[in-house]
């Protein structure tokens, strides 16, 4: 009965062995999987930081100007004027209850728009 024991113990200690040696290998896979999603995530803030900077560049007013004039004949874009822009009052809405949309989910993120 001893001898049962010790065979079962020594099973049980080798399988245990077997069950740790195999989960160091996970952790250190998800460990470097973990760095190179870090490494990824370090470029892609590098090409945004990038990227917000380019924006910045090319939409400087005095730059956007001097294209607008320099392309004038072609698309004729003048300056925004206050007399422009209208007044909230000024638009005609459809009256409530007239158009019905089926399928079509309407997402806001303001409150309740009345």
């Amino acid at each position: 009965m001893r001898s049962l024991m010790y065979v079962l113990t020594a099973v049980s200690v080798i399988a245990l062995a077997f069950w740790a040696y195999r989960e160091n290998y996970t952790t250190q896979e998800a460990l470097g999987q973990t760095q190179e999603l870090r490494a990824e995530i370090g470029q892609a803030r590098d090409r945004l930081a990038m990227l917000k900077a380019e924006w910045a560049y090319l939409n400087r007013p005095d730059r956007l100007s001097d294209l607008a004039d320099i392309n004038f004949e072609r698309l004729q874009l003048l300056p925004l004027r206050p007399d422009q822009f209208g007044r909230i009052e000024q638009v005609a809405y459809p009256p409530l209850g007239t158009a019905t949309l089926d399928g079509i989910v309407e997402v806001s993120s303001q409150g309740d728009v009345q």
